[in-house]
């Protein structure tokens, strides 16, 4: 082995331990992989940077621009409330709507996407139908992860392994090569969620007076004690904090004292620091009667016209924000916005520590207070989806038949082979720019960068695995140790190795780590290296047995789900995937 194999060992080693502990967002250690293969010398400056020019980053930029224009027209959102409308009150008939129409978004748009979009959707039926909401979501996020191997273009790490075929001299993977599979994989995959999935998610946290609904969700949220306020000079027991807030204080910090254990003959003074645990609607109440100051974000004056008029929402931070891995003060939300944080929820447990300095992540529940306008703003980013009771209809649609005409056109090109993807995705976000569909500063301002910048530096690894001979070598190990007759094995193997990365990694990290070595495995034992290539596309998009992906993770608070509920619904469902595939796999794509 030589030093530049050994290098290489050890970058993706690293890389795979902060993927794991979800040290840096997935972007930025794509970013630290790609400069230090150039900074080793595995790499050339050029070779670095290849990916972002490849085939493959300008189908990933073209299809980005033509999904940000079918939300942003609305035409996604007409969909939707059209089906909604037809749930009616039947909770069966709302699996089968929700969960399709998700797959059927996700089978042309990331999962992240599909399940970002719907997550309020269903949490609004599921409050209609008085359905807890845990049957359902974690059933509207698999649904948009089984969609990933319907098309080429349903998920990012499809593209990248396109492109790493490409790399090899073989064929780009087609718009709908992998659809024979992928129908088996979402039919198999809804049925299991419908019939034994949902009935395996725990109820958490229920109510005793209404057994179909959650409890009100819980947070801890910082306040002052103003110099007007009621509470001054008052015991704690006073205060009827249980009965007509449902909160109580969990710490007090007081001026020139420091920290105070509360009990109910405690009495407050003017300036105490308090930490309060309560439900939503309890903190709400707090505020319309201005009892205390929230504090939970820097002490900004806010201007009167924001003073004048409140409001209140929940919000999940979406994996494309660029507010992860930052902390509330570094942020300012409530100078720029005239936007505070009252409390965070992150995979069902509430933080307790000082929120000021908590660095945001991925699924993290916020429940945010400030200017209704701006509120309301939230959702024309890639920030925050807004989990509210009510599924608005977009305001402007008039270009949404122009958006969908050009996105058909498009993906028909490439289809048809007509026009390389490449080509007819550009071609497709000329015309979206042309027809005014949405402006390039919209576009640029929604894009899902992050995605961007991954599979550009992911390429580079896939790069480095071929030069510096890394692939090559593991490949040679493998077939030394397994042996020349056992494709079947080999197979099933990198699926395994796939589908395992894939929980800690990013599904585009795992099969960029795990497909190079499957290839020259392939042509050392003069297999057909489109065999592996396909199933390591499925492998390392089943990703169910952690709340690690993003699509999970979007869910996990809202559902009140645990670790264990992943592991235990997805587990069973992992092993069907496998079977279908390696009964298909092989015969579509013969050894």
């Amino acid at each position: 082995m030589t030093l530049p194999m050994i290098l290489l060992l050890v970058i993706i080693f690293i890389a795979i331990i902060l993927f794991a502990l979800d040290a840096l967002p997935a972007d930025v250690i794509g970013i630290g992989i790609m400069v230090s293969l150039v900074v080793t010398g595995i790499l050339t400056p050029e070779e670095g940077i290849l990916g972002f020019g490849s085939e493959t980053a300008i189908k990933t930029l073209g299809l980005l621009l033509l999904t940000t224009a079918l939300i942003k027209t609305g035409f996604v959102q007409m969909v939707t409330r059209r089906i909604v409308e037809r749930v009616g009150e039947d909770k069966n008939r709302l699996f089968w709507i929700v969960s399709l129409a998700t797959a059927g978004m996700g089978s042309f748009t990331s999962n992240t996407a599909s399940t970002a979009f719907f997550l309020p959707v269903t949490l609004s039926v599921s409050k209609k139908l008085k359905q807890h909401p845990s049957k359902m979501l974690m059933s509207m996020a698999f649904a948009a992860i089984l969609s990933s191997s319907m098309t080429a273009i349903a998920t990012s790490t499809n593209l990248v392994v396109s492109g790493l075929l490409t790399s090899y001299g073989l064929e780009p993977m087609g718009i709908f090569e992998l659809t024979p599979v992928g129908i088996p994989i979402l039919a198999v995959g809804l049925l299991y969620m419908f019939f034994i999935g949902r009935k395996i998610i725990p109820e958490r946290e229920l109510e005793n007076h209404d057994k179909t609904l959650p409890r009100d969700t819980h947070y801890y949220a910082e306040v002052e004690i103003p110099k007007k306020s009621p509470w001054v000079d008052k015991e704690i027991r006073q205060l009827g904090l249980r009965d007509e807030y449902d909160i109580s204080i969990i710490n007090i910090e007081r001026p020139g004292e420091g920290e105070i254990k509360p009990t109910p003959k405690t009495k407050l003074r003017v300036g105490d620091q308090l930490v309060l645990n309560g439900g939503r609607e309890g903190i709400f109440a707090l505020n319309d009667h201005k009892v205390v100051r929230f504090t939970s974000t820097p002490d900004e004056e806010l201007p009167e016209s924001i003073k004048k008029k409140y409001s209140m929402a929940e919000v999940v931070l979406l994996p494309s924000s660029s507010l992860v891995g930052q902390t509330l003060r570094g942020l300012s939300l409530r100078k720029r916005f005239g936007i505070q944080v009252l409390g965070i929820q992150r995979r069902g447990k509430v933080l307790r520590e000082r929120l000021l300095n908590e660095r945001l992540q991925v699924g993290d529940q916020m429940l945010i207070h400030g200017d209704p306008e701006t509120i309301a703003s939230l959702e024309n980013g890639d920030n925050f989806r807004i989990i509210s009771d009510t599924i608005e209809e977009p305001k402007n649609t008039k270009k949404a038949p122009y958006a969908l005409i050009i996105f058909v056109l498009s993906v028909g090109l490439a289809a048809a082979n007509v026009l390389p993807l490449a080509v007819s995705t550009m071609i497709g976000a000329l015309l979206i720019f042309v027809t005014r569909c949405i402006t390039p500063a919209e576009a640029y301002k929604s894009m899902n960068w992050s995605a961007l910048i991954l599979i550009g530096c992911m390429l580079a690894l896939g790069k480095a695995m071929d030069t510096s001979g890394l692939a090559s070598y593991l490949a040679g190990q493998l077939v030394n140790w397994i042996g020349t007759g056992h494709a079947y094995a080999l197979l099933a193997g990198f699926f395994l190795l796939a589908m395992i990365l894939t929980q800690p990694m990013s599904n585009q990290a795992a099969a960029v780590v795990v497909l190079p070595i499957a290839i020259e495995t392939a042509l050392q034992l003069g297999l057909n290296p489109r065999t592996f290539a396909m199933m390591i596309a499925v492998g390392a998009a089943t990703s169910y047995i952690t709340p690690l992906e993003p699509a999970c993770m979007m869910v996990y608070g809202p559902g009140n789900y645990r670790f264990m509920d992943f592991v235990k619904v997805g587990s069973l469902l992992t092993i069907l995937i496998f079977g279908i595939s390696m009964l298909l796999v092989p015969v579509l794509w013969p050894f």
